[in-house]
C-alpha cells in the first residue's frame, strides 16, 4: 500500500483505501461497498461509496502504479502483452455502458458492461495492467446519457481494438519490457491494430477468423483456404504450454505471406490443428526479425493467461462485483481490484522463485494464497457489530421495497 499512499493527500481517504483493498483480499464470498464496510468494522458503506464516487484521488496514476509493481516483480524482456475483453451481466440501462450486446461471459447477447483488459504474461506470472470501459455507440451519441454518469464530455466513441491500441502503445511508451502481442479474433481482424503494432515495431500473435484473408505471393485468400496448400512434413506437434491436466499439444503449421509494401519484417500464418478433432485455429502473425515456429506457439499460448487473470480478479478479488454506476467509480473499482489481484500474482511468484515447494506439493497459487492471507487479516467483530449490519440491511431493503411499490402503483393506469 505504500506504493499508491502518495496517490491520496488526505488520510481518511488512505486508511478508506487500505481497508478496501483488505477486504477485497479477503474470503468474504461476495465484495461490495456494503460486504467490505461490514468486513472493516465501519457503521455504514458511506465511507466506502464516498471512496469510489467522491473522494479525491487518480484511478489512473493508480493504474500507472499498478503496471510499475508488476513489471518491477515479473520482469520479462520476452513477456506478451495479451489484449482481451470481458463483460459483467447487468440489469437496467442507467450503469455506465450497459447496453444488450455479446458477451463471452454468457456466451451470447445480454444486457451487459464490457471493458477491455491488457495482461502483462511473463514467465514467472501474469497480471492486468491497464483497463478501458467499452462506451457504446448509443451512450457516446446521447450527451445527456452520458453526463448523467459522468463520462467525460470530449469521450468519443473508440472500438475495442482502438481501446486495446491505446492501451499497448501507453504501456510501450511508459516503457513496458515486452517482446509481444497476443489477442482473439476481434483484435487479429482489425488491419488498424495490426498497423499500429507494426509501426512501434513489436511482434504479434493474433488469432483471426477462418474466412480472414492474406496475402501471398499468388494472391489473396481466406486463411482456411491456405491449408490445403500445407505439406504433411511441415506439421509439428508442440505444446502451447502447460494446462491444468499436462501440457496442451496440438499440431501446428506455418506458411510465409506479405505484409504492407516497403514496410520492413516478417509475416506468417499460423495454424493450429486439434489432434483429435482435426479443428483449426489461425493466427495472424508478425516480427520484426525471423523466429522460430516454437515462438510462435510461445506467444498463442499466452493468450490464455488472460482468461486465468478473469477467473482469478472475479473469483478472487471481485473484479465483476461491483454496485457502481458512475464512471469515475467504475474506473476506481476496477483498478483497486486489479491492485489486489496484483498482489496475489506477484506474491505467488515470489514464493515459487524464493520457495519452491517440496515433493507432493503443487507451487503456491493465487487461490492458497488469498487463503492464507485472509486468515490473518479477517478482523473479529463483536455480535453487537454484526446485529447492526443485519438491522442496517434490513432497513436499506425496507425503504427499497417501499420505494419500488410506490413507483409500481403510480405506474399504474
Amino acid at each position: 500500500m505504500s506504493r499508491i499512499a502518495g496517490r491520496f493527500s488526505r488520510v481518511e481517504p488512505r486508511r478508506r483505501v487500505r481497508q478496501l483493498a483488505l477486504g477485497l483480499l479477503s474470503d468474504l464470498p461476495r465484495k461490495n461497498c456494503w460486504t467490505l464496510a461490514e468486513h472493516a468494522g465501519d457503521a455504514s458503506p458511506d465511507g466506502m461509496q464516498h471512496l469510489l464516487h467522491r473522494a479525491k484521488w487518480d484511478a489512473d496514476a493508480v493504474r500507472d502504479d499498478v503496471c510499475t509493481y508488476v513489471v518491477e516483480h515479473l520482469r520479462d524482456s520476452e513477456a506478451v502483452l495479451v489484449v482481451d475483453e470481458t463483460g459483467d451481466l447487468k440489469k437496467g440501462t442507467a450503469t455506465v455502458g450497459v447496453q444488450r450486446q455479446y458477451t463471452g461471459t454468457a456466451g451470447r447477447i445480454e444486457n451487459a458492461q464490457v471493458a477491455v483488459y491488457l495482461v502483462y504474461s511473463a514467465a514467472s506470472g501474469h497480471a492486468a495492467i491497464d483497463r478501458s470501459l467499452y462506451v457504446p455507440r448509443s451512450w457516446t451519441d446521447d450527451r445527456d446519457r452520458c453526463r448523467a454518469v459522468g463520462i467525460p464530455d470530449g469521450l468519443a466513441f473508440a472500438t475495442k481494438p482502438q481501446l486495446a491500441a491505446q492501451m499497448i502503445l501507453r504501456a510501450l511508451d511508459a516503457g513496458t519490457p515486452a517482446r509481444w502481442v497476443a489477442g482473439d479474433e476481434v483484435y487479429g481482424d482489425n488491419p488498424h491494430l495490426r498497423a499500429a503494432l507494426e509501426s512501434r515495431p513489436i511482434g504479434y500473435v493474433l488469432a483471426v477468423s477462418s474466412t480472414h484473408r492474406v496475402a501471398t505471393h499468388a494472391g489473396r485468400f481466406p486463411a482456411k483456404a491456405l491449408v490445403a496448400r500445407i505439406p504433411k512434413r511441415a506439421w509439428q506437434r508442440l505444446s502451447a504450454g502447460a494446462g491444468a491436466k499436462g501440457e496442451r499439444y496440438y499440431e501446428w503449421a506455418q506458411l510465409d505471406i506479405t505484409g504492407p509494401a516497403g514496410r520492413p519484417g516478417h509475416w506468417w500464418l499460423l495454424v493450429r490443428r486439434n489432434r483429435r478433432s482435426g479443428e483449426l485455429a489461425f493466427y495472424r502473425c508478425f516480427s520484426p526479425r525471423p523466429v522460430p515456429l516454437s515462438e510462435l506457439v510461445r506467444v498463442a499460448g499466452r493468450r490464455w493467461t488472460v482468461e486465468e487473470t478473469f477467473q482469478a480478479s472475479k473469483g478472487l478479488t471481485g473484479l465483476d462485483e461491483h454496485q457502481v454506476r458512475r464512471w469515475t467509480s467504475w474506473h476506481r473499482w476496477v483498478t483497486l481490484t486489479m491492485l489486489a489481484h496484483a498482489f496475489l500474482a506477484v506474491t505467488a511468484a515470489a514464493e515459487r522463485r524464493d520457495h519452491p515447494g517440496p515433493d507432493g506439493l503443487i507451487p503456491l497459487t493465487g487461490n492458497e494464497i488469498q487463503h492464507l492471507f485472509a486468515a490473518l487479516i479477517n478482523p473479529v467483530h463483536a455480535l453487537a457489530h454484526r446485529l447492526h449490519w443485519s438491522q442496517w440491511r434490513r432497513r436499506h431493503q425496507a425503504r427499497a421495497r417501499t420505494s419500488h411499490y410506490r413507483r409500481q402503483a403510480t405506474a399504474q393506469p
